[in-house]
């Protein structure tokens, strides 16, 4: 089996007979080869075809514009992002040129399939009263916050809409995105979770769960880095340059997540492979318990579970 942007193939090396020392392929191998192959140059000339509107070209809404036109799935000429800032369009456009611009809300979405808002929760309201969006176009929100039934209130109960909690790590194609859809089919879904899992990896939950999972991953990053910051001020107070200092903690908890993530382990696993009794990691393992890091920690993300 071999796999080519999201669909997996039959090797017809699989379906040969052997016979008197020859190799005669089966033919239907080839007619099942052909049809996959088929089935996977529709899905790219489909996703080729998608044109994609951003709304807000500031942090998120830019870097999203930057993963995609780093990206496989969507070209960069067909993607447009508004923003009523020039700045913020100008230094889009010399990193990308091939990105469309405009300031203009209703001109960027006139020829979108998908439509984007990357914008602040209390602009959405005013964002959708000004452009029209037709049955046919997919709405996307960032705007953490902001449920479906809002949405639905600004833009009719028909309309296809994702609700999308990216990371502040997208901007380097490493974000954690949570993805909520309604009224969408299961392609629809699959595109998104194609597109932003090119972006990091993206996660397709129940929108119920969108504010615990909010608290685990948006407002988790934060946590994660605050630990960076207090382990670089310990290494600071023990005398070590901090440059290295941020580069040695940093790559620990990259290190960390890689664990996780590439052997589908557990943390209690990993950790029990470097706490030596008696030695110092689990004296320094005990002085985060007794200091309260684990209650801390569980406090800091149910307080960030706002919906």
């Amino acid at each position: 089996m071999f796999t080519y942007t999201g669909f997996t193939l039959p090797n017809p090396i699989a379906s040969v007979y052997h016979f008197q020392s020859e190799t005669i392929f089966n033919s239907s191998s080839y007619v099942l080869l052909f049809f996959s192959f088929y089935l996977c140059v529709c899905r790219l000339n489909h996703y080729n075809r998608m044109k994609v509107a951003i709304i807000g070209a500031g942090n998120m809404g830019g870097a999203i514009a930057r993963g995609l036109a780093q990206g496989t799935i969507i070209p960069a000429s067909d993607v447009t992002v508004a923003d009523p800032f020039s700045g913020n369009l100008e230094t889009l456009q010399a990193d990308y040129p091939e990105i469309r611009v405009t300031t203009e809300n209703p001109k960027a979405i006139e020829d979108a399939d998908i439509v984007i808002l990357a914008v602040k929760p209390w602009l959405i309201d005013q964002i959708l009263s000004v452009i029209r969006l037709e049955p046919r176009q997919v709405l996307v929100s960032i705007a953490g916050g902001v449920t479906f039934e809002q949405l639905v209130n600004s833009v009719g109960p028909e309309q296809t809409i994702f609700r999308l909690i990216p990371n502040t790590a997208i901007s380097e194609r490493q974000s954690m995105t949570l993805i909520a859809s309604r009224n969408a089919s299961k392609e629809q879904e699959q595109l998104m979770l194609d597109i932003f899992n090119e972006l990091g990896m993206a996660m397709l939950i129940p929108e119920s769960q969108m504010g615990a999972t909010t608290a685990l991953t948006s407002c988790g990053i934060a946590y994660v880095l605050k630990y960076i910051q207090a382990a670089m001020q310990a290494g600071i107070e023990m005398g070590v340059c901090p440059k290295d200092a941020q580069k040695m903690v940093a790559q620990s908890v990259k290190g960390a997540a890689e664990l996780i993530l590439n052997n589908d382990t557990h943390p209690s696993v990993e950790i029990d492979k470097v706490t030596t009794p008696g030695g110092i990691t689990i004296k320094g393992i005990n002085e985060l318990d007794h200091a309260g890091f684990t209650s801390a920690v569980i406090k800091a993300i149910k307080a960030g579970n706002v919906e």
